[in-house]
């Protein structure tokens, strides 16, 4: 990813002092000031006419800056995609999702059954859609940034999405693994959104979307790559389980809700009977938002 543009630009203040410096340097050009052993102003004295530096002073002054720990054990095990630098703030745009009651119900049983294959999955601690990948921005360009989003989604409309598939992710370099439900209707509307979003990245040089995302809500997460142990039998599980649950709480049958000893014939059963289901993971888009190091930005959509 290139940060060019990012870091290309100064501010106003610094180029004033840029510029007092050149006027300063142009009147005093070939002058010479006392004590500077004949140096000319702006020139460096001859080495052997220095004194040198006390050790206790030097001591005082490091050579090498002292940087952020990144401890990842404070976070998890989360290994950072990029590394800290001063000044650098993580971002990414977003659709918010705010968990209702039949989610969390449904949340509560799924990942108890993960969590027999994957014990160390960790249930998120808060839900939404990505429409970015985590990009970096200098500080000074978070606003512009923030603005030119808003242009962009200024004229979008609110608009459903119903996301309600099990799938397994990962991010790209492998460290994590997450448990998702896929958007399976909607999609169209977050495409176009991310459109959007792109020409924004494009115009600050920064990485766009992926180009095909497969968009969704993670539930769960863990350190390293647990597909292996997620995929195949599991998934299929997860994914009739959050189906029969869907049901139930649709028709507030006293349907027992061990996943264990469901007989998938029987599931099949109950499923065509009802088709509905899916409304409860009906969610209504109604703003982007941005984040942006520990900054929240909202831009509502009409």
């Amino acid at each position: 990813m290139s940060a060019g543009p990012l870091v290309g630009y100064s501010s106003s203040g610094s180029e004033d002092e840029d510029e007092a410096e050149a006027e300063i340097e142009a009147a005093t050009q070939g002058r010479t000031w006392p004590g500077a052993g004949g140096c000319r102003r702006g020139q460096s004295p001859d080495p052997s006419q220095r004194f040198p530096v006390p050790d206790s002073v030097l001591n005082m002054f490091p050579s090498t800056e002292e940087r952020p720990e990144d401890d990842s054990a404070k976070h998890g095990g989360r290994v950072r995609t990029f590394p800290h630098e001063r000044g650098n703030w993580a971002t990414h745009v977003y659709l918010p999702y705010e968990a209702r009651e039949e989610f969390l119900e449904l949340l509560d049983l799924l990942l108890p059954h993960a969590q027999t294959y994957v014990p160390r999955l960790v249930r998120m601690e808060a839900f939404h859609l990505s429409l970015s990948q985590s990009v970096v921005l200098r500080h000074h360009w978070i606003l512009p940034f923030v603005q030119a989003l808003k242009d962009r989604m200024a004229s979008f409309q609110r608009f459903f999405f119903t996301a309600n598939r099990v799938k397994i992710y990962t991010n790209q370099e492998k460290t994590r693994t997450f448990v998702g439900l896929e958007v399976t209707s909607g999609h169209a509307e977050c495409l176009d959104l991310v459109s959007e979003v792109d020409r924004v990245m494009e115009e600050f040089d920064l990485t766009t979307f992926y180009p095909d995302p497969s968009f969704h809500i993670s539930l769960a997460w863990c350190v390293g790559d647990a597909r292996p142990q997620l995929e195949g039998q599991c998934l299929q599980e997860l994914q009739e389980f959050t189906r029969l649950l869907l049901f139930a709480m649709s028709s507030g049958s006293g349907i027992s809700l061990n996943v264990t000893v469901l007989s998938r014939c029987w599931l099949k059963e109950i499923l065509d009977e009802f088709e509905d289901s899916e409304m409860l993971l009906r969610v209504l888009t109604e703003q982007v938002r941005c984040k942006s190091g520990n900054k929240f930005f909202s831009m509502p959509l009409k």
